[in-house]
Protein backbone atom coordinates (compact mmCIF):
# COMPACT_ATOMS: atom_id res chain seq x y z
CA UNK A 1 0.00 0.00 0.00
CA UNK A 2 1.13 3.71 -0.18
CA UNK A 3 1.96 5.96 2.11
CA UNK A 4 0.33 9.00 3.08
CA UNK A 5 1.14 11.50 5.06
CA UNK A 6 -1.16 12.47 7.88
CA UNK A 7 -1.71 15.46 9.57
CA UNK A 8 -1.60 15.50 13.31
CA UNK A 9 -2.01 18.21 15.87
CA UNK A 10 1.11 19.48 17.08
CA UNK A 11 2.14 17.27 20.47
CA UNK A 12 1.70 18.64 24.04
CA UNK A 13 4.34 19.49 25.82
CA UNK A 14 3.45 16.90 28.50
CA UNK A 15 3.89 14.23 25.61
CA UNK A 16 6.53 15.70 24.41
CA UNK A 17 8.33 15.71 27.87
CA UNK A 18 7.46 11.92 28.10
CA UNK A 19 8.60 11.32 24.83
CA UNK A 20 12.07 12.69 25.82
CA UNK A 21 11.80 10.72 29.08
CA UNK A 22 11.47 7.78 26.67
CA UNK A 23 14.67 8.13 24.55
CA UNK A 24 16.57 8.87 27.41
CA UNK A 25 15.52 5.74 29.38
CA UNK A 26 16.21 4.39 26.08
CA UNK A 27 19.95 5.34 25.28
CA UNK A 28 21.24 7.13 28.81
CA UNK A 29 23.25 3.95 29.33
CA UNK A 30 26.46 4.75 27.24
CA UNK A 31 27.89 1.19 26.66
CA UNK A 32 25.12 -0.05 24.48
CA UNK A 33 26.57 1.79 21.56
CA UNK A 34 29.15 -1.13 21.99
CA UNK A 35 27.23 -4.13 20.24
CA UNK A 36 28.72 -7.40 18.99
CA UNK A 37 30.20 -6.08 15.95
CA UNK A 38 31.86 -3.54 16.90
CA UNK A 39 33.76 -5.82 19.95
CA UNK A 40 34.62 -8.30 17.22
CA UNK A 41 36.59 -4.84 15.60
CA UNK A 42 38.13 -4.61 18.97
CA UNK A 43 38.93 -8.16 19.36
CA UNK A 44 40.43 -8.18 16.00
CA UNK A 45 42.82 -5.42 17.16
CA UNK A 46 44.93 -7.73 19.18
CA UNK A 47 46.50 -8.74 15.40
CA UNK A 48 48.69 -6.21 15.89
CA UNK A 49 51.86 -8.38 16.79
CA UNK A 50 51.67 -9.93 12.77
CA UNK A 51 52.24 -5.90 11.50
CA UNK A 52 54.52 -4.30 13.67
CA UNK A 53 57.18 -2.48 12.43
CA UNK A 54 58.50 0.45 13.74
CA UNK A 55 59.85 -0.25 17.64
CA UNK A 56 57.45 2.97 19.12
CA UNK A 57 54.43 1.10 17.68
CA UNK A 58 55.88 -2.35 19.37
CA UNK A 59 56.24 -1.02 22.77
CA UNK A 60 53.28 0.44 22.62
CA UNK A 61 51.11 -1.96 21.86
CA UNK A 62 52.82 -4.45 24.05
CA UNK A 63 51.88 -1.59 27.01
CA UNK A 64 47.88 -1.17 25.68
CA UNK A 65 47.55 -4.64 25.85
CA UNK A 66 46.36 -5.85 29.41
CA UNK A 67 44.46 -2.84 29.83
CA UNK A 68 42.86 -3.56 25.86
CA UNK A 69 41.85 -6.76 26.94
CA UNK A 70 40.05 -5.91 30.67
CA UNK A 71 38.10 -2.83 28.12
CA UNK A 72 37.61 -6.07 25.62
CA UNK A 73 36.12 -8.13 28.73
CA UNK A 74 34.02 -5.65 29.87
CA UNK A 75 32.59 -5.16 26.68
CA UNK A 76 31.65 -8.28 25.96
CA UNK A 77 30.43 -9.20 29.59
CA UNK A 78 28.57 -5.70 29.86
CA UNK A 79 30.79 -5.06 33.48
CA UNK A 80 31.51 -1.98 33.73
CA UNK A 81 31.99 -0.91 36.61
CA UNK A 82 33.86 2.53 38.35
CA UNK A 83 36.91 0.12 39.46
CA UNK A 84 37.56 -1.85 36.05
CA UNK A 85 37.52 1.40 34.13
CA UNK A 86 40.18 3.20 36.86
CA UNK A 87 42.04 0.22 36.03
CA UNK A 88 41.88 0.40 32.53
CA UNK A 89 42.66 4.46 32.06
CA UNK A 90 45.50 4.85 34.95
CA UNK A 91 46.57 1.12 35.36
CA UNK A 92 47.17 -0.84 39.11
CA UNK A 93 46.18 -4.51 39.66
CA UNK A 94 48.11 -6.40 37.16
CA UNK A 95 47.66 -3.61 34.48
CA UNK A 96 50.92 -2.14 34.27
CA UNK A 97 50.18 1.10 31.95
CA UNK A 98 46.40 2.61 31.52
CA UNK A 99 45.23 3.89 28.24
CA UNK A 100 46.35 7.44 29.56
CA UNK A 101 49.49 6.89 29.61
CA UNK A 102 49.99 5.50 26.44
CA UNK A 103 47.81 8.19 24.91
CA UNK A 104 50.71 10.51 26.86
CA UNK A 105 54.00 8.69 25.73
CA UNK A 106 52.83 7.37 22.27
CA UNK A 107 50.20 9.52 21.13
CA UNK A 108 50.86 9.15 17.34
CA UNK A 109 51.13 5.50 17.19
CA UNK A 110 48.10 2.68 16.85
CA UNK A 111 47.93 1.70 20.08
CA UNK A 112 47.77 5.44 21.06
CA UNK A 113 45.37 6.36 18.42
CA UNK A 114 42.73 2.66 19.94
CA UNK A 115 43.48 4.32 23.67
CA UNK A 116 42.01 7.33 22.50
CA UNK A 117 38.83 5.51 21.49
CA UNK A 118 38.76 3.07 25.06
CA UNK A 119 39.20 6.10 26.93
CA UNK A 120 36.26 7.96 25.18
CA UNK A 121 34.24 4.96 25.71
CA UNK A 122 34.87 4.46 29.63
CA UNK A 123 34.41 8.55 30.44
CA UNK A 124 30.80 7.98 28.64
CA UNK A 125 30.23 5.08 30.45
CA UNK A 126 31.00 7.33 33.57
CA UNK A 127 29.05 10.09 32.40
CA UNK A 128 32.31 12.41 32.21
CA UNK A 129 31.36 13.70 29.08
CA UNK A 130 33.59 16.54 28.49
CA UNK A 131 36.46 14.22 28.48
CA UNK A 132 34.66 11.46 26.82
CA UNK A 133 34.41 14.06 24.05
CA UNK A 134 37.69 15.12 23.94
CA UNK A 135 39.15 11.85 23.47
CA UNK A 136 36.59 10.70 20.77
CA UNK A 137 37.45 13.44 18.41
CA UNK A 138 41.03 12.70 19.05
CA UNK A 139 40.20 9.18 17.23
CA UNK A 140 39.83 7.66 13.68
CA UNK A 141 39.94 4.52 12.30
CA UNK A 142 39.34 3.11 8.46
CA UNK A 143 37.33 0.05 10.19
CA UNK A 144 33.91 1.79 9.12
CA UNK A 145 32.26 0.06 12.31
CA UNK A 146 34.25 0.99 15.10
CA UNK A 147 34.36 4.79 13.37
CA UNK A 148 30.20 4.55 13.74
CA UNK A 149 30.52 3.52 17.14
CA UNK A 150 33.03 6.36 17.71
CA UNK A 151 30.70 9.17 15.92
CA UNK A 152 27.66 7.53 17.62
CA UNK A 153 29.11 7.93 21.09
CA UNK A 154 30.49 11.32 20.62
CA UNK A 155 26.39 12.36 19.98
CA UNK A 156 25.70 10.16 23.06
CA UNK A 157 27.75 12.84 24.85
CA UNK A 158 27.07 16.32 22.72
CA UNK A 159 23.36 14.86 23.72
CA UNK A 160 24.19 14.58 27.39
CA UNK A 161 25.50 18.11 27.38
CA UNK A 162 22.38 19.25 26.04
CA UNK A 163 24.26 20.13 22.80
CA UNK A 164 21.53 18.82 20.65
CA UNK A 165 23.00 20.46 17.40
CA UNK A 166 26.93 19.01 17.73
CA UNK A 167 24.85 16.09 18.56
CA UNK A 168 22.33 15.50 15.75
CA UNK A 169 25.45 16.16 13.84
CA UNK A 170 27.52 13.39 14.86
CA UNK A 171 24.59 10.97 14.27
CA UNK A 172 24.21 12.15 11.24
CA UNK A 173 28.05 11.49 10.66
CA UNK A 174 27.83 7.54 12.26
CA UNK A 175 24.88 7.05 9.83
CA UNK A 176 27.20 8.30 7.19
CA UNK A 177 29.88 6.08 7.13
CA UNK A 178 29.12 2.87 6.23
CA UNK A 179 25.73 2.98 4.00
CA UNK A 180 25.91 -0.98 3.97
CA UNK A 181 26.21 -2.07 7.03
CA UNK A 182 23.55 -3.64 8.13
CA UNK A 183 24.10 -4.10 11.86
CA UNK A 184 25.91 -0.56 12.78
CA UNK A 185 24.30 1.75 10.18
CA UNK A 186 20.65 0.63 11.54
CA UNK A 187 21.67 1.20 14.54
CA UNK A 188 22.68 4.65 13.71
CA UNK A 189 19.40 5.20 11.86
CA UNK A 190 17.93 4.18 15.08
CA UNK A 191 19.35 6.57 17.17
CA UNK A 192 19.02 9.26 15.14
CA UNK A 193 15.79 8.96 14.11
CA UNK A 194 14.70 8.93 18.38
CA UNK A 195 16.93 11.63 18.66
CA UNK A 196 15.39 14.18 16.37
CA UNK A 197 11.78 13.24 17.43
CA UNK A 198 12.71 14.33 20.75
CA UNK A 199 14.19 17.38 19.47
CA UNK A 200 11.56 18.53 17.02
CA UNK A 201 13.43 17.74 13.92
CA UNK A 202 9.91 15.28 12.92
CA UNK A 203 11.18 15.69 9.09
CA UNK A 204 14.69 14.55 9.25
CA UNK A 205 13.12 11.41 12.15
CA UNK A 206 10.41 10.25 9.48
CA UNK A 207 13.76 10.17 6.79
CA UNK A 208 15.69 7.64 9.20
CA UNK A 209 12.69 5.75 10.43
CA UNK A 210 11.76 4.96 6.82
CA UNK A 211 15.51 4.34 5.86
CA UNK A 212 15.13 1.67 8.36
CA UNK A 213 12.01 -0.35 7.18
CA UNK A 214 14.04 0.35 3.40
CA UNK A 215 17.30 -0.26 3.51
CA UNK A 216 17.60 -2.64 6.53
CA UNK A 217 14.58 -4.60 6.54
CA UNK A 218 16.02 -7.81 8.38
CA UNK A 219 17.77 -5.31 11.19
CA UNK A 220 16.41 -6.10 14.78
CA UNK A 221 14.69 -2.62 14.47
CA UNK A 222 12.50 -2.70 11.29
CA UNK A 223 9.46 -4.39 12.68
CA UNK A 224 8.86 -1.86 15.47
CA UNK A 225 9.66 1.72 13.31
CA UNK A 226 6.39 1.88 12.70
CA UNK A 227 5.03 2.80 15.80
CA UNK A 228 7.44 5.78 15.36
CA UNK A 229 6.02 6.77 12.37
CA UNK A 230 2.66 6.65 13.24
CA UNK A 231 3.17 8.43 16.08
CA UNK A 232 4.65 11.35 13.72
CA UNK A 233 1.56 11.55 11.37
CA UNK A 234 2.98 8.74 8.75
CA UNK A 235 0.60 6.06 8.41
CA UNK A 236 0.47 3.09 5.93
Amino acid sequence: MSEKQVTVEPVETNEAVEKAKDFWAKFSKPIIYIGSAVILIIGGWYGYKNFIKDPNEAKAADLIFPAEQLFDKMAQQGGFNKDSINLVLNGGNGITTGVLKVISSYGGTAAGNRAHFIAGACYLHNKDFNNAIKHLKDFTSSATQVQTAAYSMLGDANAELKKNDEAFDYYKKAIAVNSKDEFMTAEALYKAGLFAETIGKSTEAIEFFKRIKEEFPKSSHASEVDKYLARLGVLN
